[in-house]
């Protein structure tokens, strides 16, 4: 597990990140959502041990990671621009990384390579930006590592591509305990990957909840009333987080496990009803409204 206790960053009079805390836990995909400027690549850079918190501490499986050996050999970071040395080929990166991780996995790297198209003594400096972040994802994949920390790693990809990537984790994760940790600026790209969510906002922690956990205690609810009786016996103790009514149709989304709310309906009656899966999107723009923001603003722009 990588936990992150009251992390602050300042870069002369800008605060990065600002008193952040939080768990990513092994065997799952952790999710870190923010704008540009929220401060995720500051966090990933802080956990990868390549810059120092100004305050607080980060801890990989229990050993704190700036200039540790021992905790360095758990990660691998790929930033959102990977750095290759200069004039240097695929076949080259290999050996460079097979010198640094002992457990590179050689043969899978090759076979990745091939697999996604790519020339193993073509110069790297000639790959379009998809190209690249293909190989820094199958460098990073192939490293053997427990913890993959990935900074926009979907940008620049094509949607099969994107689905490749995460087939992969999903593999990965089954057959060695891989942890990948993504930072984007879309929920929509981590919609079916993350187990775990943090939501980062001018560089301090918004929310950090389990999707599952999010996923049992909000519904969303579509229905006809076959009255304003049955309407209001309904509603009455509900706790409602938004309601939209259109003509006789209520939409409305509600906290509480599934069970209770189709039993509170089920006592009444309606000419039409459906329960309906939240997306990743509905799921935040429900939590963050709570708490007085709108998560369209901060993700969507």
């Amino acid at each position: 597990m990588i936990e992150i206790t009251n992390i602050s960053k300042s870069f002369g009079d800008i605060l990065a990140v600002d008193r952040v805390s939080v768990q990513m836990k092994e065997d799952t995909v952790f999710g870190l959502i923010g704008t540009n400027g929220a401060g995720k690549s500051t966090v990933l850079r802080m956990v990868a041990g390549v810059l120092k918190a100004d305050e607080g501490s980060i801890e990989v499986d229990g050993i704190p990671v700036f200039d540790c050996v021992e905790a360095k050999k758990k990660i691998f970071f790929i930033a959102d621009e990977p750095y290759f040395f200069a004039n240097s080929n695929a076949s080259e990166m290999e050996k460079y990384f097979s010198s640094v991780y002992e457990d590179f996995n050689r043969e899978r790297f090759y076979a990745y390579l091939e697999g996604f198209g790519l020339e193993k003594k073509r110069k790297i400096n000639t790959f379009s930006k998809g190209m690249k972040k293909q190989l820094a994802l199958i460098c990073g994949i192939c490293s053997g590592t427990r913890y993959l920390l990935c900074d926009e790693t979907f940008d620049g990809l094509d949607p099969v591509m994107r689905q490749g990537i995460k087939s992969i984790f999903a593999k990965e994760m089954e057959s060695r305990g891989l942890t990948p940790i993504i930072a984007s600026h879309n929920l929509r790209e981590l919609e079916d990957i993350c187990d775990h969510v943090g939501l980062l906002h001018k560089g301090g922690v918004l929310l950090s909840k389990d999707l599952e956990d999010m996923k049992c205690n909000i519904q969303k609810v579509q229905c006809v009333f076959a009255s304003e009786e049955d309407k209001n016996k309904a509603m009455q103790g509900l706790d409602v987080v938004k309601q939209d009514v259109r003509g006789s149709l209520n939409t409305l989304t509600v906290r509480g496990a599934r069970e209770e709310i189709l039993g509170r309906f089920a006592t009444v009656d309606t000419v039409f009803f459906e329960a309906l899966p939240l997306s990743l999107e509905e799921i935040f723009i429900s939590e963050t409204e709570v708490a007085g923001y709108d998560v369209k603003k901060l993700i969507f722009g």
